[in-house]
């Protein structure tokens, strides 16, 4: 088969230029959205009398036909398909004839690939989130699992103050919650369809863009034809979620390579989450967790670069947009490979609550308690903070234990001394949305709600 635009040329392209021009070897994956996207043009060129049954009747069939073989592997490609368009519409001319010349009729590449890339994006997303909510309901589960264990909480990696487990699984399960959230906007705002587009301003033949569109499942059709065959903000948008996904799912992982050394001893790695070393025999590694984060820098790059390309285009498409498939692709691939190995790691953590415990139990970690206890019997915080940090530095000084400072302060006494016993200030707070018991049974609820809430609305998407 000739290039689809031979009638302008005396010769074929160079071996150069095919090299760099072809896109096939990528954009293949996306032949089951070519085929549907060509299935509801040709549906729609015979109702406006463009195709007669006949012809209507033979491309679908050979369109059938082609799916078939890309399906099963036996689809063989020529040397003339730079793309997956060209190849499915140079099949289906041989097995329909003249007929599948009419298939391209009132269409653009332009406003077909844009079409094959919006489905195929809302169909990723769609599983990407649900993946999503398997790695959330993981970490619900081990909540659970924690109980009224407590341990550390940090800020700048000091201790600050001490949570419960349980608050600080669920802390990860609700930045997740909002990564679906971006995912489902992004997947809505993807829900257009632009064929009909052609290859910028429409066509003088009577399409029917909105019958199209009906027939694909897109909630709407293009309302600028200019606009739709350019736009790849849809791209660019599900970049950014996946990237900022990557980012949390790196911050886990972060967490877990911490909590596995032996200096934090928080958690032990199951033996089919983890790897040794060719040379030492007494390691377990995080690995797992170590490419979650550093796939997080690859998320990064992907949405850098597509903006990168994007940045600089007049109206309407330039070849450039080329560059928007294989960042996507590479980026979701990535997630995908991610989420469920970071999950498998989550699930089969030992967690060792009494060396959290240990950790979380340090006097110095009750001392925002110390100073609110001087605030209820009306010093005023600033000075209560000040009161505080001044035994603490005395401590730390060895000039007496911090339980004995507090006992000599007639301000504090053996009361507030008794705040300073292991666990009783993770069970002070009280806070809505805070780290203690109370708020936590609440927060349990709410987020078994929000995944409830979460499952129905990616049960409707298509």
């Amino acid at each position: 088969m000739a290039t689809l635009w031979h009638g302008r040329f005396e010769g074929g392209p160079a071996d150069a230029l095919r090299a760099l021009n072809d896109s096939l070897p990528f954009d293949r994956r996306m032949f089951r959205e070519d085929i549907a996207g060509s299935r509801a043009h040709v549906s729609m060129l015979a109702r406006v009398g463009l195709l007669d049954s006949a012809d209507a009747g033979a491309v679908l069939e050979a369109l059938d036909t082609t799916e078939a073989e890309l399906a099963d592997g036996s689809f063989a490609f020529a040397a003339s398909d730079e793309d997956i368009h060209t190849a499915v519409e140079r099949r289906v001319t041989e097995l329909a004839g003249e007929a599948g010349a009419r298939l391209h009729t009132g269409r653009s590449r332009n406003d077909q690939v844009a079409t094959d890339l919006r489905l195929w994006t809302m169909r990723e997303l769609g599983d990407i989130a649900r993946l999503v909510g398997r790695l959330q309901a993981t970490l619900a589960s081990r909540a659970d699992d924690a109980g009224e264990a407590h341990l550390p909480g940090y800020t700048h990696l000091q201790q600050a103050q001490p949570v419960l487990l349980a608050h600080h699984f669920l802390a990860h399960g609700w930045a997740l919650a909002r990564d679906v959230d971006r995912l489902l906007d992004a997947i809505g705002r993807t829900d257009v369809s632009p064929l009909g587009a052609g290859a910028l301003a429409g066509s003088s033949l009577p399409l029917d863009p909105d019958g199209v569109a009906s027939d694909l499942g897109f909630s709407a059709r293009f309302e600028n034809s200019l606009d739709v065959v350019g736009d790849r903000d849809f791209v660019a948008e599900a970049l950014f979620a996946l990237a900022l996904l990557g980012v949390h799912l790196s911050r886990i992982g972060e967490e877990v390579i911490l909590w596995s050394t032996a200096e934090f001893g928080f958690v032990g790695l199951d033996d089919a989450f983890s790897t040794g070393s060719s040379m030492l025999p007494q390691k377990k590694n995080p690995d797992i967790a170590e490419l979650a984060r550093g796939k997080a820098g690859r998320l990064i790059g992907n949405l850098t670069g597509l903006l990168t390309t994007l940045k600089g285009l007049p109206l309407a498409y330039n070849k450039d947009l080329q560059e928007d498939k294989e960042p996507l692709f590479d980026a979701c691939d990535t997630v995908r490979l991610t989420l469920p190995a970071l999950e498998g790691l989550v699930s089969t953590l030992e967690l060792r609550t009494d060396r959290m415990a240990e950790a979380a139990d340090s006097p110095f970690a009750a001392a925002t308690d110390l100073a609110e206890y001087l605030v209820v019997s009306g010093m005023p915080f600033r000075e209560a903070h000040a009161v505080v940090g001044a035994h603490v530095r005395a401590a730390l000084a060895g000039e007496a234990s911090f339980a004995e400072l507090v006992a000599g302060d007639e301000r504090l006494g053996a009361e507030a001394v008794a705040l300073l016993a292991p666990g009783v200030a993770v069970r002070r707070r009280t806070t809505p949305g805070g780290a203690g018991p109370g708020p936590v049974a609440v927060q349990r609820v709410r987020f078994a709600e929000r995944l409830a809430d979460q499952e129905a609305r990616l049960a409707g998407l298509r």
